[in-house]
């Protein structure tokens, strides 16, 4: 009896042995190194770079190779979890942060993980995604008690806000981030200027507050920006009763103008009605092309811009002179020449500062050709109003 339990021992002993080994020989092996450079964190690093400059799929091959030489480094994991966010696969990045997350080795890891999760929330922005966003960004904050501060998680709460509209909340995270003085310090610095300007510029609408925040405005948001957070038809109607009439009225105010055919590539858009209604304005450089289209997606120009806002203050004024008023004039802009089909729009819009001139010290450049941020397009809206007196 005593041999049989000694022999049924050793056997499971060896049974558990090569179990063991079966394991771990189906475990992924970690390829060797072959530069100085060929790290995980330098790969992490790399891909980071390359996700914040869009290039998805170059950053997902850097997080690859990283999980090569460690399948078990969470934050290659975390920037995977990134790149399936980017690409609108939610469940696979959600499930992917969570791997980040057990496979943490230190409390920064595992903080970080929590920021990845934020910034998932925050591309997702599904029921309640704010809340979800502050929820992980306590645990965030949590994680890293008796540690010092990590400006990640302020950062990426504060680009929360800044989306969902709540820009004060938005200053202060990103003051937060500026007060660690560790990294992300420039990120922080553009997003507080940028919320500050839209402080300044007072969004009254909730498209005002959408292209606030836009990188880049399109044709599409101007025309809506003008009808809706300027009520460009009322005030036409208001300035010039005897040409325009109760029909131009912003949405949701009175009837619009019907007979006016709607362009062929806006059928169906949400703002086509703010479309059409801009097209019966007559606003210079948002009329439908011979064809018979808008080109909604089209991005504004600054010189384009400052041509629509000309053309708007020279109605409201009932002005037709400032078309010519500056022709002839010595450009006081090195990027823009004083024959330019733009130049007078320019000068209009610059001398009353409607349009601020770009350059730093130098305040001789406009870069016409440059495209419109957001707040920039809104905070001229403001300025515009108060030049006119527009209530």
């Amino acid at each position: 009896m005593r041999r049989f339990s000694c022999g049924f021992t050793s056997f499971l002993f060896l049974a558990f042995y090569c179990l063991v080994l079966t394991i771990s020989g189906c475990a992924p092996k970690a390829r060797p190194p072959i530069s100085t450079l060929d790290t995980p964190e330098h790969h992490v690093f790399s891909g980071m770079k390359l996700l914040e400059g869009g290039r998805v799929s170059d950053a997902e091959r850097q997080f690859n190779l990283a999980k090569e030489l460690d399948h078990k480094y969470s934050p290659a994991y975390r920037g995977l979890g990134l790149v399936l966010g980017y690409r609108g696969d939610f469940k696979s990045a959600f499930k992917t942060m969570s791997q980040a997350k057990q496979l943490a080795e230190t409390k920064e890891e595992r903080a970080l993980t929590y920021v990845g999760i934020m910034r998932l929330f925050t591309q997702q922005k599904g029921k309640d995604w704010l809340e979800d966003v502050e929820r992980n960004f306590q645990k965030a904050r949590k994680t890293l008690t008796y540690l010092p501060d990590l400006p990640d998680p302020y950062f990426y709460m504060g680009i929360a806000f800044k989306e969902a509209y709540k820009f004060s909340d938005a200053e202060e995270a990103f003051k937060k981030v500026l007060e660690i003085n560790k990294t992300l310090i420039d990120k922080a610095d553009r997003q507080l200027k940028l919320v500050q300007k839209i402080e300044r510029a007072m969004p009254e609408t909730l498209i005002g507050k959408k292209v606030a925040i836009l990188e880049k405005v399109k044709k599409v948001d101007v025309a809506a920006l003008f009808i809706q957070e300027l009520k460009l038809g009322t005030v036409y109607e208001k300035f010039r009763p005897e040409k325009y009439g109760a029909s131009f009225k912003s949405p949701g105010q009175s009837s619009y103008p019907q007979e006016i055919p709607v362009p062929v590539d806006v059928q169906g858009h949400p703002l086509k009605t703010d479309v059409q209604i801009v097209i019966g304005l007559g606003v210079k450089g948002l009329g439908t092309f011979p064809d018979g289209t808008f080109a909604p997606n089209e991005f504004i120009t600054r010189a384009s811009y400052a041509m629509m806002i000309a053309d708007i203050i020279s109605t409201i004024t009932n002005d037709p002179a400032l078309a010519t008023k500056y022709v002839g004039n010595v450009s006081p802009f090195d990027d823009v020449r004083g024959d330019a089909p733009y130049f007078n729009a320019i000068m209009v819009c610059t001398t009353r500062g409607i349009i601020e001139a770009k350059g730093g010290i130098r305040q001789n450049l406009f870069d016409p050709m440059g495209s419109v941020l957001g707040a920039d397009a809104v905070l001229s809206i403001r300025k515009l109003k108060e030049a006119l007196k527009i209530v």
